[in-house]
């Protein structure tokens, strides 16, 4: 049996049949292949992946042949700009600086668009990874403190409960000093009251 890129030519008709008519009725490319993977058992991001892997084979006549009046096309990705990559990073860090992981940043962000979600998501580790000082200055910018200067805060947190709780605890020590004192002499006085008793 032929395979167009790893699926049957059945396989491929099916889908691109699939595609089409969810296209018809308004359907988003992203819900498409979350219901195909779904009504098929292959994961999500592998029908996405084959469905832009058979529009890009634009030499195979079979391909031609199975996309011939169908409509489909990839949709174009724009790059973002410098001040959308400012923006998003800058999203991406305020999220994170309140607890979010940054997949739950990035998923809040985009509005639940998982193809809008990678793209961000991709765009935060390539930077993090290839520009960390940009990560830096925008954490500055947000008033974020980049890891030295939160690691000196917390310390300085740190140091400071510790002093309190250092001072309180010898305000008590000499409560309880007196305290034992006090009763130490008081003991003393009873067992000679009773001693004279005698």
């Amino acid at each position: 049996m032929n395979k167009i890129n790893g699926y049957t030519e059945e396989e491929a008709k099916r889908l691109v049949n699939f595609i089409s008519e969810g296209r018809k009725r308004g359907q988003t490319l992203t819900g498409l292949f979350e219901s195909y993977a779904a009504k098929t058992g292959r994961a999500k991001g592998s029908v996405r992946n084959y469905y832009y892997a058979l529009l890009r084979c634009t030499g195979d006549k079979r391909v031609k042949e199975l996309l011939s009046g169908k409509n489909l096309k990839a949709e174009k990705i724009l790059p973002f700009s410098e001040e959308e990559t400012d923006r998003i990073l800058k999203e991406i860090l305020i999220r994170k600086s309140k607890g979010a992981s940054v997949r739950k940043a990035v998923l809040g962000l985009a509005g639940g668009d998982d193809k809008l979600m990678l793209r961000y998501q991709n765009k935060y580790r390539n930077v993090l990874t290839k520009q960390p000082e940009r990560i830096e200055k925008l954490m500055k910018e947000c008033g974020l403190g980049y890891d030295d200067e939160a690691k000196k805060k917390l310390e300085e947190e740190i140091n400071g409960l510790y002093d309190r709780l250092a001072s309180s605890l010898k305000e008590e020590n000499k409560r309880l000093a007196s305290l034992v004192k006090k009763l130490t002499d008081e003991n003393a006085l009873l067992k000679l009251q009773i001693k004279n008793i005698r």
